[in-house]
């Protein structure tokens, strides 16, 4: 073959060569983008899997304060008087707080069999008529079976004293007092309608002296005496020594 034609054809087969590297070195810098492309894919998807898991860890401890938070909140809801079966009196005795107290021992009468309750009095006492509906009511709670524990904090006087009376049991604060004396009405008109009024309070006195004669160790009359005309302010150890009450809570 003629040297010219030889140099030809090898000049070819270098241009085939060189055209092959070309290719393959293309190949292989498509092949390393190709692998840039799934290394930074790679980091992206490990990027979104870690932003991923701290938004779950954030939801979680979320999560965990709001329970928390719930169940504090549930903690203190069930800790109110009324689901522990305690009711406080602290206003004076008249229709509308008579009413209130006898709604409350209504739905623990009605919804809780035999469930002991305590109504805590801290009363200057008022209208003797409600407060002796109110006494009845609590008779009639401790006749359907139920415990009902009277307590005085602060002061029982007047019909809150008489009210104390009511109870299963009878407690009263160390440092409490209990007020007993003639109970107060006014009354106008006609000589006649004002002697019955008299003679109906004079009728509801021995009713309530007969009160709070029946658990005590005196007697109506020694009580009438005493009460006749004053206020007989009386402490804790004074009502527990005359049997007022059956039971005084510790002091200092």
């Amino acid at each position: 073959m003629p040297k010219k034609k030889m140099d030809t054809v090898h000049e070819r087969i270098l241009d085939a060569k060189e055209k092959q590297l070309l290719a393959d070195a293309e190949l292989s810098r498509a092949a390393a983008r190709r692998a840039e492309a799934e290394v930074e894919n790679t980091h992206a998807e490990t990027r979104k899997n870690q932003a991923e898991a701290l938004e779950f860890e954030a939801q979680a401890a979320l999560s965990v304060i709001l329970l928390d938070q719930t169940r504090r909140k549930e903690q203190e809801y069930l800790a109110a008087d009324k689901y522990n079966f305690v009711y406080i009196f602290d206003d004076p005795v008249n229709a509308n707080s008579v009413k209130s107290c006898i709604s409350q021992l209504t739905v623990w009468m009605r919804n809780n069999s035999k469930q002991d309750v305590e109504i805590i009095f801290n009363s200057p006492g008022g209208d003797v008529v409600e407060g002796m509906a109110l006494y009845d009511f609590i008779q009639l709670v401790k006749n359907r079976g139920h415990h009902v524990t009277t307590t005085a904090l602060g002061m029982a006087a007047s019909m809150a004293g008489v009210l104390l009376q009511a109870g299963t049991k009878r407690v009263m604060g160390a440092e409490a007092w209990v007020l007993i004396h003639e109970a107060s009405f006014g009354t106008a008109g006609k000589v006649g309608e004002v002697e019955d009024r008299v003679d109906w309070v004079k009728r509801i006195m021995k009713r309530v002296c007969k009160i709070f004669a029946a658990r005590s160790t005196l007697s109506t009359a020694q009580i009438t005496r005493r009460w006749k005309r004053k206020d007989w302010w009386l402490s804790s150890d004074d009502c527990l020594r005359l049997g007022f009450v059956d039971e005084v809570l510790p002091g200092v």
